[in-house]
């Protein structure tokens, strides 16, 4: 591989195509803008389930909607369920002998990550301090993540213990 020409100091920079090109991400193979070899299922996946779990706390907060300055329950309870549900699949596909490549790529990366937000919980927290509501706004910034990981510990158990037990 030859290397490309060097412009004279003070001269008109080299052309784009001239410079060397570097991947967006260096530990990602594969070059720039391109999925690793054999990486498009698993993008289509991720993209399909994200699509799912999004729509469906749209559709979370439809039903359960948050009047600006009220506690966001819906927004903890979306993340409550999500992460339960992450620590249940998470045990499973544990126990699991051969899961399909792409389950937990759809499932937990895509459908439960589309689901739950982290985005919301801190402009739900802004939101609360911006209509004068610190009480509030400390509670849901507190509550939010204790509430989160206990869910996760609490459904990992349940279910690897209920596996377990079917197990023999």
């Amino acid at each position: 591989m030859t290397e490309p020409p060097v412009p004279p100091p003070g001269g008109p920079p080299a052309p784009a195509s001239a410079r060397p090109r570097e991947p967006v991400d260096p530990d990602v193979p594969g070059g720039a803008g391109r999925a690793p070899d054999g990486q498009w299922p698993v993008l289509g996946a991720v993209a399909v389930g994200g699509a799912l779990g999004a729509s469906a706390r749209y559709g979370a907060v439809l039903l359960w909607p948050t009047t600006e300055g009220d506690f966001p329950w819906t927004t903890l309870g979306v993340n409550a369920v999500g992460c339960a549900l992450i620590g249940v699949l998470m045990a499973a596909l544990a126990a699991a002998r051969a899961p399909h490549t792409l389950l937990r790529p759809f499932l937990g990366t895509g459908v439960l990550g589309g689901f739950t937000t982290f985005s919301a919980y801190a402009l739900d927290v802004r939101q609360l301090v911006h209509h004068g509501r610190p009480g509030p706004a400390v509670w849901a910034l507190v509550l939010t993540p204790v509430v989160a990981l206990a869910a996760v510990w609490a459904a990992a158990r349940v279910t690897r213990r209920t596996l377990r037990r079917r197990a023999g």
